[in-house]
């Protein structure tokens, strides 16, 4: 298996006021692109060609990656004129492909982050002799999500929609987001309108008669849809506990980028990445968050689990606790942001004046 499809859809939205236009996937995580770790991660798995495809702001993509050689692969770029979901997406760009009938294609998802093991994934899907092989991770609470069992084989049997009930919850496993297509199938799938591949296209192929395998991997699995999980993903690159050949230094509780000041007395913890030419004062504390380059952190500040944008600055002895702070914002001196609190974009927030504890 030497090809891949990456599917980068429209949930950059979701990350606003995070940046300004820049789509999700290019945020730093890690101290690089998002879309830098699945691609690394293809690479190591034996991927040497992977089509890019796109529905959002894709002109930024092929800019900064080029034709892929920086990362040892052939990138090649494909943007949806109108949405046409995971499926749509898929058959979308089968003319790029150039693997034969029966040979495997990877397809991931731009927007989870996974410590899945590729290659296992591609053996199960050969020794099967599956038509299609997807991840299957197990969560705690499976009601928000698509439920997927399988049976003693490993073989899917049904594909079931968000459980209402607990008698609907028959299995603890997920659709984790990445598959592997025999080449041929790709081609059944209807082109030209959208087409999902968890209502339609899976589906279909089991009522069909064809070989769906599953393979239960979990390790680590986070979906990145909100600026709370982006923030937790990007520490735990650091940390190390998402394995990714792309994260730039040693794994360890902090990333400070080339370029960044951080004062001795400062602490920093918990993954926490400064970018390049990022400022931390004396006193100030800096857990779990990302504080993204050209930005400042004030003596004395808080910073818990949160993310700083790029040249926003975050006032002397303020605390922030599961915030999101714009790019070029400036939260002043003396306030306090907990609890998903977001300052968009260039917004000015006046010194001492937000404060989210009680006078208890």
């Amino acid at each position: 298996m030497t090809e891949a499809i990456l599917l980068v859809g429209g949930k950059g939205t979701r990350l606003r006021p995070l940046t300004m236009n820049t789509p999700k996937p290019m945020v730093p995580a890690a101290g690089v692109p998002f879309l830098t770790h699945q691609l690394a991660r293809a690479r190591a798995a034996g991927v040497d060609h992977v089509v890019m495809a796109t529905s959002y702001l894709a002109e930024v993509f092929e800019p900064h990656f080029g034709d892929g050689s920086d990362l040892g692969l052939h990138l090649e770029y494909v943007t949806e004129v109108e949405p046409l979901g995971t499926g749509g997406a898929i058959r979308n760009v089968a003319s790029r492909l150039r693997s034969a009938p029966g040979e495997p294609v990877l397809i991931f998802n731009g927007d989870i982050l996974t410590g899945l093991d590729i290659e296992a994934l591609v053996d199960t899907h050969r020794t099967s002799g599956a038509d299609v092989s997807l991840h299957l991770t197990r969560v705690e609470d499976p009601r928000a999500f698509g439920l997927v069992p399988t049976d003693a084989t490993g073989r899917v049997t049904a594909f079931l929609e968000k459980p209402q009930t607990p008698e609907e919850i028959v299995t603890d496993q997920i659709n984790a987001g990445a598959y592997v297509f025999n080449r041929s199938v790709i081609d059944t799938i209807p082109a030209g309108r959208p087409v999902s591949v968890e209502r339609e296209t899976f589906p279909g192929l089991l009522a069909d008669g064809a070989h769906l395998q599953g393979m239960v991997d979990s390790t680590y699995w986070l979906d990145l849809g909100t600026p709370q999980a982006f923030v937790r993903g990007s520490a735990d690159l650091v940390l190390g506990r998402a394995p990714s050949p792309a994260v730039p230094g040693r794994c360890g509780d902090r990333l400070v980028l080339d370029g960044a000041e951080v004062a001795p007395d400062a602490k920093l913890s918990g993954g926490t990445v400064i970018g390049a030419g990022a400022r931390v004062e004396p006193g100030a504390r800096v857990d779990g968050s990302t504080v993204l380059d050209g930005a400042v952190v004030e003596a004395g500040a808080d910073v818990r689990d949160s993310l700083v944008g790029a040249g926003a600055r975050i006032g002397a002895r303020t605390v922030l606790d599961g915030a999101v702070i714009g790019d070029g914002a400036v939260v002043g001196a003396d306030n306090e942001l907990r609890g998903g609190a977001r300052i968009w974009c260039g917004a000015r927030i006046p010194d001492a004046a937000i404060r989210f504890s009680s006078d208890q």
